[in-house]
């Protein structure tokens, strides 16, 4: 995991709330870092985002149980589908950082 002090649960020096507990797969770099900012602070390079064609990859990891989802499923959910942990509704907000 990449970014500045990330802790088990993927949260990040930028975003430390009870929510806050997925890390992405940058589709620019192939690296898990919990959050845009971290990516900007420690990449050597520009964000790109995942295309509407690749919402079938692995990209997202639950940071409470370890699952790996689909873009397509994390877009659809609240929740982990397995281990029921919510994530951040904030982070929609910056769904345009990482998803085409």
């Amino acid at each position: 995991m990449h970014g500045l002090l990330v802790d088990d649960q993927t949260r990040c020096e930028h975003y430390q709330g009870p929510l806050d507990v997925i890390a992405l797969k940058f589709a620019c770099c192939g690296k898990w870092y919990p959050c845009h900012l971290c990516h900007a602070e420690r990449a050597d390079h520009e964000t790109r985002q995942w295309s509407t064609k690749d919402r079938a990859m692995q990209a997202v990891l639950c940071g409470v149980c370890g699952s790996l989802l689909r873009i397509d499923a994390y877009l659809e959910t609240s929740e982990c589908p397995t281990c029921a942990a919510g994530f951040n509704p904030g982070c929609r907000l910056h769904h345009d950082l990482y998803f085409d």
